[in-house]
């Protein structure tokens, strides 16, 4: 079984397809147990989660019946109950999207720090091919933040691959929306400048210096 948090919240069999999930609490469950990677979840956290600011009457009733229609849609072994008490899915990082992400951006890294470009740039798009929508789509918006920070310092990280491989064929115009979308990221805008120069596109270098020269000063 895979389960996909990187965008809405999906399990997949073994053979790719897709298990048929229901509603939106039975995703923001699944997508909770996931992002914690197999550890256990308290029955407070994993309410948080899924109800939010408005918990039932009684939650850890409530939890439990939604833990039992998890069940039986991705099997009774996957999720395991703990003292607490609390749940686990039983899953380990290869898994889930989130974790595969991260080992690839760790691995390209490691790549980029031996000065092998190409292998970290075809890592890191793997890696970011990851990402099908906005991370943890399901969950309150602050569980989406860090996924997200990873998700643009990767992007970072492969434009910077590219940039040391000499592979800046359609670097500029991604570079431009990507500034244009995160105008005060200083990366971004220093690599612009570096892959116009790169290109031998000088005077564009100059004015997209004098812009981000304006924007952060």
């Amino acid at each position: 079984m895979r389960y996909l948090i990187l965008g809405t919240t999906e399990a997949l069999r073994s053979d790719g397809t897709t298990l048929p999930l229901g509603g939106a609490r039975l995703r923001a469950l699944l997508a909770a147990l996931a992002l914690r990677g197999g550890r256990a979840a308290s029955v407070t956290e994993l309410a948080d989660d899924v109800y939010g600011d408005e918990p039932p009457q009684d939650t850890p009733a409530a939890l439990q019946a939604l833990v039992g229609r998890l069940r039986r849609v991705i099997g009774r072994e996957a999720v395991a109950s703990t003292p607490g008490p609390g749940y686990r899915l039983v899953a380990g990082p290869d898994d889930i999207d989130l974790y595969v992400f991260e080992r690839g951006v760790r691995d390209a890294g490691a790549h980029l720090d031996a000065d092998d470009p190409e292998a970290a740039a075809a890592l890191l798009r793997e890696a970011l091919a990851l990402f099908r929508g906005p991370a943890l789509a399901d969950l309150p918006d602050p569980a989406g933040v860090r996924p997200e920070a990873q998700r643009l310092a990767a992007l970072r990280q492969r434009v910077e691959a590219d940039l040391r491989r000499g592979a800046t064929d359609g670097l500029v115009p991604e570079l431009s929306e990507l500034t244009t979308t995160y105008p005060y990221d200083e990366t971004f805008r220093a690599q612009l400048i570096r892959a116009l120069r790169a290109e031998g596109r000088h005077a564009d270098a100059l004015t997209a210096y004098e812009s981000a020269r304006r924007t952060l000063a």
